[in-house]
């Protein structure tokens, strides 16, 4: 079983309304294949046979149609009255997933929400950093200093401050966090922290952004808006590889990135 280092991301998953069509627009889009979860609304997803994600279907229909990311913590309960301490809103109480682990959904204090998990049976994907799986994710919010004291004091991240190229090409702040115990920086980042501007409009939540590598990210863009998705944000370069916002069939935002070099 895999072992993720505390506070790393370890898993993700999506909300849907319509699960078969889920799996027809992932596996058309990412190769994925899928394993009905013993009877419940859900699919595991596949990549070359290894587990990468998770579908869901939405058992409210006012529940948002989003992907998740969840982290890792050695202790749960703490890590959920860290949150409570820090300013954030626990959404879900620790609860038991049968014999895979124990999770819990928080928010913090801009209304980002993010999960916890604690691993048992299943510590969370089995691939990552490669085509077809997890590569990276990122909170946006309106608050970044009041959100990354938060995320210090409850995950133990470290930030190194960047510029990235935005879409009209002027640079944008950016940070990236790193582990407790990792020399903070760009070689060590597990996640980042992007600034919603007012160039957004004002009822645009917080939320967190989850990218899945691929091996052409055009190409990936071209296939989901034949899938029935659409572009969010065209193909941009980036010092890490070239990469693209956009939105599956049914409206869950994720990113795509094509990297310069083998991620680790």
């Amino acid at each position: 079983m895999a072992v993720f280092a505390q506070s790393a991301p370890c898993w993700v998953d999506v909300q849907l309304s319509d699960l078969e069509a889920g799996k027809r627009f992932y596996g058309g889009l990412f190769g994925w294949t899928f394993r009905a979860g013993d009877g419940m609304p859900f699919a595991d997803a596949y990549s070359d046979g290894e587990l990468v994600a998770a579908l869901a279907a939405k058992q409210d229909g006012r529940m948002p149609t989003t992907w998740g990311v969840y982290f890792s913590t050695d202790d749960i309960l703490a890590t959920v009255a860290l949150v409570r301490k820090a300013g954030g809103q626990v959404i879900t109480d620790p609860v038991r997933a049968g014999d895979a682990g124990v999770l819990a959904q928080a928010a913090d204090p801009g209304g980002a929400v993010f999960g916890l998990w604690q691993a048992g049976g299943r510590a969370g994907f089995e691939k990552s950093n490669a085509p077809g799986s997890f590569c990276w994710t990122e909170v946006h919010t309106r608050r970044p200093e009041r959100v990354d004291a938060f995320y210090e004091q409850v995950l133990g991240f470290r930030g190194t401050d960047i510029e990235l190229p935005g879409p009209e090409g002027a640079p944008e702040p950016f940070r990236v966090w790193s582990p407790a115990g990792t020399e903070p920086g760009e070689d060590t980042a597990v996640g980042g922290r992007a600034v919603i501007t007012d160039a957004f409009p004002e009822m645009l939540p917080s939320y967190f952004l989850n990218y899945f590598a691929v091996a052409d990210c055009d190409r990936s863009a071209e296939t989901a808006v034949r899938l029935g998705g659409r572009i969010t944000a065209p193909a941009l370069d980036i010092p890490y590889g070239r990469t693209a916002v956009l939105q599956d069939d049914q409206g869950a935002a994720f990113a795509v990135l094509q990297p310069t070099e083998p991620l680790r």
